[in-house]
């Protein structure tokens, strides 16, 4: 006969067998996914749409939405690890992997290479590239312009050493622009359509030259921390299936975007239709010519000592790329 046990020996037994299992269930519970976006792009529609958090909802993964205002900052956030994924333009990913941001490319955005551009008030003097020689030009060091305004200067037989740049975030440059700090704006989409419904704007070069030839792809890229993508696939799985359907939606529906975006971001419905107009849709894997293109920014700026050394892309990439 088994010796009996007193009614709080088992009590005692109970608790611990809870105990013991409470850590995976609390774990599954506060399971979060730290997104980060920018003021403007699908991840704003992912964000007011709302139908990652549904999606995500049976694999108990809660949501939350950081705003940047633009690619640098945000990838400095996740290389202080307080984000997991957010999109940027084809130049900040470069400058952060030199910086050491253990990031990883994980899909891409076709190319929108009239969603950026080269503005200078109407009045100016300078109507070409070539003018733009010894002109003081505003950008955000570091963001897709930065390698806008590289490819425009060489497509007009110039340097970088040939202007003058004068590094300003967005939100410092416009007042800078208008005041007449600076000669020019080197400057992308919402910020790029504002300038140009709101005041008076002339445009000097974007990503195409004459003849249609693209000179800057602008494309955007979606990035996780290399932690996030290895250890939750599953995760970065339903998360990148889920934009595939919003970039759909959003292609086709752009006044319902305009809409969804304008209150959110606080900009003028014309402003942001112009934006939408111009940017493509179509979330896509990464692929090697994709990855060639990147390199060869970041070679260029290693030679020009925008970045102190040269670095391989392919070092910031997953082992087998995600599927969706």
């Amino acid at each position: 006969m088994y010796p009996r046990r007193s009614f709080a020996y088992l009590v005692v037994l109970a608790i611990a067998g809870l105990a013991a299992t409470a850590p995976n269930s609390a774990a599954q519970q506060e399971q979060t996914l730290r997104i980060g976006y920018q003021k403007y792009g699908t991840l704003v529609v992912e964000k007011a749409r709302a139908t990652l958090e549904t999606r995500l909802a049976p694999l108990h993964v809660h949501v939350t939405w950081t705003e940047f205002l633009g690619g640098p900052a945000l990838l400095e956030a996740m290389g202080a690890d307080s984000i997991d994924f957010g999109i940027t333009g084809d130049a900040p990913p470069i400058f952060a992997q030199v910086a050491g941001v253990p990031l990883v490319y994980v899909a891409v955005e076709p190319p929108s290479p009239h969603g950026e551009g080269i503005i200078v008030p109407a009045a100016s003097p300078i109507h070409s590239i070539a003018d733009l020689r010894g002109k003081k030009i505003a950008l955000n060091r570091g963001s897709n312009v930065h390698n806008l305004l590289v490819r425009v200067l060489q497509s007009g037989g110039l340097s970088v050493i040939d202007v003058q740049p004068v590094y300003l975030k967005p939100s410092d440059a416009r007042p800078a622009f208008e005041n007449g700090s600076v000669d020019a704006w080197a400057i992308w989409d919402p910020y790029l359509a504002a300038a140009q419904t709101a005041l008076k704007t002339r445009l000097i070069a974007d990503g195409v030259a004459a003849h249609d030839h693209v000179i800057d792809e602008n494309r955007e890229f979606f990035l996780a921390t290399r932690d996030f993508a290895t250890a939750h696939p599953e995760v970065l799985k339903v998360l990148l299936a889920d934009l595939k359907q919003t970039e759909a939606y959003a292609s086709t529906h752009h006044a319902e975007v305009v809409q969804l975006l304008a209150p959110a971001m606080g900009m003028d419905p014309a402003a942001v239709r112009l934006a939408i107009d111009r940017l493509s849709f179509g979330v896509q894997p990464i692929d090697a010519p994709i990855l060639a293109a990147q390199q060869n920014i970041a070679d260029v700026f290693a030679s020009l000592n925008l970045i102190p050394d040269k670095i391989d892309i392919k070092d910031a990439t997953l082992p087998k790329p995600p599927t969706f």
